[in-house]
């Protein structure tokens, strides 16, 4: 038997095995390494809550101080304080003889830290003015010096608004237990005076009413203080925007001696409209001028440059302040004010926590310093060690 067919056939079936069957699996490749992880960094603590703590010597400008002249009038009127930390540290000065600059700063930097206030606010300046006055009227001196009207009541404000009872407010007596609010300085004006104490320039009374207290000379040479007695009780409004926003005054040269300037110049009904956009009217007192600074709503007399005016809803009078004030908007201002004050007044216009007022003292070249002030404050309230949060 011949073995061809078988041999063909056997070929057959392993050609139709090797079409049908699956090609080979390629051979895996290795994977590449994996990349090392990043190194673990722990997460910093959150920032806590509530106003940062600093040592004294971190202040911006600390360093520069006049740290003799802090204390002397630092000492001289903390005595007003009713915060118990804060009357031990009086003590503990008033005790210590005079101190020169070093010993200052060390008694200053052994006692407190400063508790930064919210972030920013604003530092403006105020000045006891000095103004001619005469007791007659005439042409130029026509506006009178009023003193606290007898109608002038102070009540509960739940009488003019129910949503204000229990705070103090100022209201017109209409008799038979009926007030109303007291009227407008647009509405004071056209009232004539009660025995008016003195006779001033009308921008001139507006400024002194502005600033609360001021010294009066008439023409026979005398002196007399002029001093704030009440106001009718209606919200400060400043003129200064104002003016800018009618294009009366520059943006940059809204200061005080600008405003006063114009208003000059202007006198009559146009400085009369501007002044009555302002609806505050301020009554004084007179008393003998007896060369001392005015006294502040602490009921001491307020050292200059180193006392300033707050809310007092927000801060106590008596507290220490380290005072940062720089960024000025107005021409011709000093670039910062940065140095340790007293609160030692209240102001109308002074509402907030980051606000001050700061005292520069007696005279023209106080007011116009005073009148340039408008800088971006921070504030720092100074509290004794032992109490620190």
């Amino acid at each position: 038997m011949s073995l061809r067919p078988a041999v063909a056939a056997l070929a057959a079936l392993v050609l139709a095995a090797c079409a049908t069957a699956r090609p080979p699996e390629p051979e895996p490749r290795p994977l590449p390494p994996a990349a090392p992880a990043p190194p673990m960094t722990p997460s910093l603590p959150p920032e806590p809550p509530g106003p940062r703590v600093l040592e004294l010597s971190a202040l911006d400008g600390w360093g520069a101080e006049d740290h003799a002249a802090a204390f002397a009038a630092w000492r001289a009127v903390c005595g007003v304080s009713r915060d118990p930390g804060l009357k031990a540290a009086c003590a503990r000065a008033q005790e210590a003889p005079p101190l020169g600059a070093e010993a200052s700063r060390t008694f200053f930097e052994a006692s407190f830290l400063a508790l930064q206030s919210p972030p920013e606010g604003t530092l403006t300046a105020y000045f006891a003015p000095e103004y001619e006055a005469r007791r007659e009227p005439d042409t130029e001196f026509s506006a009178p010096v009023r003193p606290k009207p007898a109608d002038l009541k102070t009540v509960d404000g739940g009488l003019l608004d129910p949503a204000q009872a229990g705070k103090p407010a100022v209201a017109l007596d209409l008799g038979d237990g009926l007030f109303a609010p007291y009227p407008d300085r647009a509405s004071i004006e056209t009232r004539p005076p009660d025995a008016a104490l003195a006779w001033m320039r009308p921008e001139e009374l507006f400024f002194l009413q502005i600033q609360g207290s001021g010294v009066l000379t008439f023409k026979d040479g005398r002196r007399m203080k002029a001093l704030y007695a009440a106001n009718n009780g209606r919200p400060f409004v400043g003129v200064a925007n104002p003016m800018r926003d009618q294009g009366l005054l520059p943006a940059q040269n809204t200061s005080g001696d600008a405003i006063r300037e114009w208003l000059a110049a202007h006198r009559g009904p146009e400085a009369d409209a501007i002044m009555r956009l302002n609806p505050r009217y301020a009554f004084f007192n007179l008393g003998t001028d007896d060369g001392r600074e005015p006294v502040g709503a602490a009921g001491i007399p307020l050292p200059a440059g180193r006392a300033i005016a707050v809310d007092p809803a927000s801060n106590p009078l008596g507290a220490l302040f380290w005072i940062d004030g720089e960024a000025p908007i107005l021409a011709g201002a000093f670039p910062t004010y940065r140095r340790l004050v007293t609160a030692l007044d209240v102001g109308g216009a002074i509402k907030g926590e980051v606000r001050a007022d700061l005292y520069l003292g007696t005279g023209a070249e106080a007011g116009a310093e005073a009148g340039r002030v408008r800088h971006r404050l921070r504030m720092y309230r100074l509290i004794p060690k032992e109490a620190a949060p």
